[in-house]
């Protein structure tokens, strides 16, 4: 770990990283507990693969931005460490497989130096912040939201906050009302706005928030049609240090931030937000539209006429995955993956290609492909001949054809069936039976190896999530089938219902069924999601029936998509939100490296920070003497309320006023250096006081 030192020029990274390989050792030692270990290694995009030994490494890429060199990079690290496979997400993050845990230390610090983090990819933290792949060149956008992206990545990135919540917390930026971004399925959910103030245009967001998929979906709600640019990250924080507090943290299926929205009801929420002003160490938080660097544009200059590849791909090409930008004369081009999949052998070459004929800013989309800006009009024929012979000039970008899926039982532990292997066949048989829908960009076809949603198949027009059916004592690889999902606009959407469960193997006579239907029955100009509103659930469900007929069923459709053994269900817990077992003993070898933070915090003069870790303390401290009875908590708020009940009230520890409100003073008082040093020599006070009394066994199990 030596080489970390002198190569990273950042000491809070070098830190980081030199941590994870500490724990890691200690890991292998016994000496840190196994589900406390995942927790950590999680927050630092290390996360368990359904295969045992091996890791994916989820590299956070904010807003999907990356130039031509950390693609390289990244490519480097996939050849060197892993299967070689960059894996495009839906959140605009790449992923790599099979990567061995003890050297991901080695590998962040290599991704660090071309400034690339895996901190808080995975676990309960912000995840990666994204933004429609266009931001900065859509011809409908009111301003460009990616430096707003940015400083909210910044801002969250390693703040105290936000680093063991109950469960993780996404947001997004759209680009224009089309809300390329999906927000309405997002925690927060931002769209550009621009009003007229006194005369003067200001900047300002849409915002939406408690959306989310997953087993049980939900739809955002708006609650300002206008925030100013300077106050939508107070905002936030807001939020979060609300669901941190008050989150659900012993069930992992009630632990998102849209339960407690509906548990709390949306004016309780506002009133609790404005609440958490005060103590806020940025009541404003202004940002400035130009903190990004100037992409680097590629020079302008006279092309030669081509001799294209594939005339008639090219057409189709042109007509599906370019488009012109704002910026007049220049152009985006959308490259097709099929599954998001890219070998690091083409991902250097793409780099190459960049840099001959787009402009230096790389965007990762959330239908997981990429984007290349700033292509000058007679650079495209060259282009295309690049990208041609890479296989990369697929058309029908975000079209029917374009399928999104996630991993699902390739690697990820909650896979149930295949939707990597499935997603590769319906493919196929859009070009050979419906070659005109890479024309449409409004039915949208997305599958999940499960019910989470990773493969965003609660928005899709036709969707499908893995499952099982039984029959004559065996088991079938199977498709839930959901409908009707779609974007709406300006943070508006609709969401996919499930309607029947079919033997996977009859997943085309599924889509073949549901299209042919669609293209006989639908109005002129009707929307899928409309359509299917329309005509109704039960329609649907009867039009699907007689796939479900289990009488004829054969031999192979035992086997899964993509496999040649019997298909035998295989789940474990999943690891997006690192479930952790609280023992008295980790609780408060907690505590005290949360004290060791409010120390160096306060050091740094970073008073909210240090206030917030020495919050912590308190809460860690109270729930491990909690534990000590056998009292199990579902949220840190329960902890205040019940350490006041079986401690205070009993008289085994004294807060005038009681604990709850002891401790809640962090959200009335500024975050000044008086408060902040006060408050943490009072959390260190009760920590020694609890592992004193501990230890001498005076306090009664």
């Amino acid at each position: 770990m030596q080489s970390f030192r002198t190569e990273l020029e950042n000491p809070i990274v070098e830190k980081d990283i030199i941590e994870l390989e500490r724990k890691i050792r200690l890991y292998h030692e016994g000496k840190v507990d196994e589900e406390k270990f995942r927790s950590l290694r999680l927050a630092r995009g290390v996360y368990g693969q359904r295969q045992e030994g091996v890791q994916m490494v989820r590299i956070k890429i904010p807003f999907g931005k990356l130039t031509s060199r950390q693609l390289h990079g990244i490519a480097h690290i996939a050849e060197e460490y892993s299967s070689g496979n960059l894996h495009a997400t839906t959140r605009q993050d790449i992923q790599i497989h099979y990567v061995s845990l003890d050297r991901t230390p080695e590998l962040w610090a290599r991704l660090e130096q071309d400034q690339i983090t895996l901190r808080e990819a995975c676990g309960n933290t912000v995840r990666n912040i994204t933004a429609s792949a266009i931001a900065g060149i859509d011809p409908k956008e009111p301003f460009d939201v990616s430096p707003y992206a940015h400083a909210m990545f910044e801002y969250f990135l390693r703040n105290p906050i936000c680093q063991e919540m109950g469960r993780k917390f996404k947001i997004a930026f759209a680009s224009s009302e089309q809300d390329t971004a999906f927000t309405f399925i997002h925690d927060v959910g931002l769209i550009p706005k621009i009003k007229n103030i006194d005369g003067e245009e200001k900047r300002g967001f849409k915002i939406v928030i408690g959306g989310g998929l997953g087993a049980i979906p939900y739809l955002a709600q708006e609650v300002y049609d206008f925030l100013p640019q300077e106050k939508i990250i107070p905002f936030t924080e807001s939020i979060l240090r609300i669901f941190d507090r008050y989150g659900e943290r012993a069930r992992r299926q009630k632990a998102r931030f849209k339960f407690l929205l509906a548990e709390l009801g949306l004016e309780k929420l506002l009133q609790m937000i404005e609440e958490e002003r005060k103590a806020l160490p940025n009541p404003v938080f202004p940002i400035n539209p130009d903190s990004l660097p100037a992409t680097r544009l590629p020079e302008i200059k006279n092309y030669p006429h081509a001799q294209i590849a594939n005339q008639q791909q090219y057409e189709q090409w042109r007509a599906t995955n370019v488009f012109e930008q704002k910026q007049k004369g220049w152009f985006g081009v959308n490259i097709k993956l099929i599954l998001g999949d890219l070998h690091f052998d083409k991902a250097h070459l793409l780099a190459d290609i960049v840099k001959q004929f787009a402009g230096d800013d790389i965007r990762i989309t959330v239908n997981q492909g990429y984007l290349l800006r700033f292509v000058q009009e007679d650079a495209l024929p060259h282009l295309f001949n690049a990208l041609y012979a890479l296989d990369l000039a697929d058309p029908g970008f975000d079209s029917t054809a374009d399928i999104t899926a996630c991993p699902g039982t390739d690697s990820c532990n909650l896979g149930i069936s295949s939707s990597t292997g499935i997603a590769k066949v319906l493919e196929q048989q859009i070009r050979e039976e419906y070659p005109d829908l890479i024309y449409n960009q409004d039915l949208k076809i997305k599958i999940s190896g499960c019910p989470n949603s990773c493969g965003q198949h609660g928005l899709a027009g036709i969707g499908f999530h893995g499952s099982s059916l039984k029959n004559d004592g065996k088991v079938l690889p199977a498709l839930q089938v959901v409908l009707g999902g779609g974007n709406g606009g300006d943070g508006q959407g609709y969401l996919a219902e499930k309607v029947i469960k079919i033997p996977s193997k009859r997943g085309k006579e599924a889509l073949r069924t549901l299209v042919d239907d669609f293209e006989d029955n639908a109005q002129e100009g009707e929307y899928y999601f409309n359509y299917f509103r329309r005509q109704g659930k039960k329609y649907f469900y009867q039009l699907l029936k007689p796939l479900t007929d289990l009488g004829s069923v054969e031999n192979s459709d035992y086997i899964d998509w993509g496999h040649q053994e019997q298909f035998v269900v295989k789940t474990e817990v999943g690891e997006c939100a690192g479930v952790v077992i609280d023992l008295v003993s980790t609780l408060l070898y907690e505590a005290e490296e949360k004290f060791k933070w409010a120390s160096e915090a306060l050091e740094q003069q970073k008073f909210a920070d240090a206030i917030y870790h020495s919050y912590n303390v308190f809460v860690q401290t109270a729930k491990a003497l909690l534990l000590d009875k056998d009292i199990v908590v579902n949220s840190q708020i329960k902890v205040l309320l019940d350490f006041d009940v079986h401690y205070v009230q009993t008289g085994v520890f004294e807060f005038e006023g009681g604990f709850k409100n002891y401790v809640l003073r962090m959200k009335e008082e500024k975050p000044s250096a008086v408060f902040a040093q006060q408050y943490r020599y009072q959390a260190a006070t009760f920590l020694e006081k609890v592992k004193n009394n501990r230890d001498k066994a005076v306090i009664a199990n």
